[in-house]
């Protein structure tokens, strides 16, 4: 049974599950989440989040936290993305389980993993998704559980590019381009003279918590994209710390070439060297669907963006 404006967030702690939590806190909305770590997780939103011990993993955790919910925010990943053969969708099964039970609208922060950067150009909810990584295929195959799941509990899913902004600390800007905790001295160019998506994730969560207070106008397997930031060059992002520095910056370039050598060891190397084709060819989200919805797609200006990044990640003095 619903009960009013009840959230349930799987993966509260992390980044884009953490950016919902706020936003949907700042529209007055309860939120349920589930964590491992409950004394830890206190410390990040203090009282503001019913927390409910338990693991995605176990099935009964998983209804125990949704009750009540009048949607279920699915924004899980596996500890440092590994085991995601044996986990990402038994994850996702208990979470239809129980949309099913309490009739929850599941929410899904989408990957552009799931298309062939190399003939995509263009992504939007009739792209077919012809994933050629690892976790591609597998994210391919959690969305194909969704759609069959709404016949039961409407789905929304909100397809972005990489992460930035808040404090997230695992993501290409605040691990690859530039290092948190210190000044920046040095700019890593990650994208290979291709155009690139970017999602400030408070602006993204800002568009799910709008998305998520109009679901009479949803469909119930609902696909959309969010344009975000798309970097024409490259550059722009890199050009933007230079403004507000107010002055040029040493460029080095990711060694693309390092990873696919050390690939066959495993780790970093090897997952950087499957995604390495998003950066080296473009792919645009086509964000039409979000604006008919919405009206708009919410964007803070790039230079507003970076700079409040750089200040969360303490690489910048307020």
């Amino acid at each position: 049974m619903q009960n009013g404006k009840i959230a349930c967030v799987l993966g509260a702690t992390g980044g884009v599950g953490g950016a919902i939590t706020e936003a949907l806190l700042a529209r007055g909305w309860r939120i349920n989440a589930l964590v491992r770590d409950v004394k830890k997780a206190q410390k990040i939103f203090a009282e503001d989040v019913n927390w409910v011990q338990g693991d995605a993993m176990i099935r009964h955790d998983v209804i125990k936290a949704a009750t009540n919910a009048s949607v279920i925010i699915h924004a899980l990943n596996p500890p440092g993305y590994s085991n995601w053969s044996k986990l990402v969708l038994p994850m996702i099964d208990n979470t239809i389980f129980a949309a099913e039970q309490i009739g929850a609208r599941i929410v899904l922060p989408g990957t552009i993993y799931n298309y062939d950067p190399v003939n995509t150009r263009l992504v939007n909810a009739e792209t077919p998704q012809n994933a050629k990584s690892r976790k591609g295929k597998i994210r391919v195959e959690l969305e194909k559980r969704l759609e069959r799941a709404s016949a039961n509990s409407p789905v929304l899913i909100l397809r972005a590019g990489d992460f930035y902004g808040s404090d997230l600390r695992s993501s290409w800007f605040s691990q690859a381009m530039i290092k948190a905790g210190k000044p920046v001295t040095k700019i890593t160019m990650t994208a290979r003279g291709a155009g690139h998506s970017w999602a400030y994730l408070p602006d993204l969560a800002e568009c799910f918590s709008r998305l998520i207070e109009i679901p009479e106008k949803l469909k119930d397997f609902e696909v959309l994209q969010f344009e975000g930031l798309y970097e024409q060059t490259g550059h722009e992002m890199a050009d933007s710390i230079e403004r507000i520095l107010g002055r040029k910056i040493k460029r080095a370039t990711f060694p693309w070439w390092a990873m696919q050598l050390l690939a066959p060891l495993g780790g970093f190397p090897r997952e950087a060297a499957e995604i390495a084709p998003y950066w080296k060819y473009p792919m645009k989200l086509d964000n039409t669907r979000l604006i008919q919805l919405l009206g708009e797609e919410i964007h803070t200006p790039l230079d507003a963006t970076i700079y409040s990044s750089l200040i969360d990640m303490k690489c910048l003095s307020s």
